[in-house]
């Protein structure tokens, strides 16, 4: 995952059941955001801070998706709570994620599982990696992630 690979065309499900792909979005730019779980405090601050610019990123010709590992239901639940506006994908197992090295080995206070790295990609029209942002920290990342998608 670097940039200047394509996106690999894997389906995701949209809350409502639809398959969702990268190439949906080929002529497009996108961003990708990555996070562990829904209605986490770092994933609904994340979600809102996408949220929170959404109209920001349509008026740059951005289309946001936000991806968990969570099931379209508790993503419904998950918009519906907060008023979230950007949109939303259930992947796969194996999925995306994987494919791209972001579902990964985790350890918290000595436990190793298997979780998502919080990550963020920047994809351009042409459907391949412009930027990566890994282990992302919350504060301030969508509009930091906005200020990249408006240069590209």
């Amino acid at each position: 995952m670097n940039p200047g690979d394509p996106v690999p065309d894997i389906a995701l499900t949209a809350p409502d059941g639809a398959a969702v792909r990268a190439s949906d979005y080929v002529g497009r730019k996108l961003v990708l955001f990555f996070y562990p779980k829904d209605d986490t405090p770092g994933c609904t601050t994340e979600n809102q801070d996408f949220s929170a610019l959404a109209g920001d990123f349509a008026s740059a010709g951005v289309a946001l998706l936000g991806i968990s590992k969570d099931t379209p239901a508790r993503h419904q639940k998950f918009i519906a709570k907060y008023g979230l506006t950007a949109p939303l994908a259930s992947d796969g197992d194996p999925g995306l994620s994987d494919a791209l090295g972001i579902w990964a080995e985790k350890v918290n206070y000595g436990r190793t599982y298997m979780g998502m790295v919080r990550t963020t990609l920047l994809v351009g029209a042409d459907g391949r990696i412009a930027q990566v942002w890994s282990k992302v920290k919350v504060k301030g990342h969508a509009a930091e992630v906005l200020a990249a998608a408006q240069a590209l």
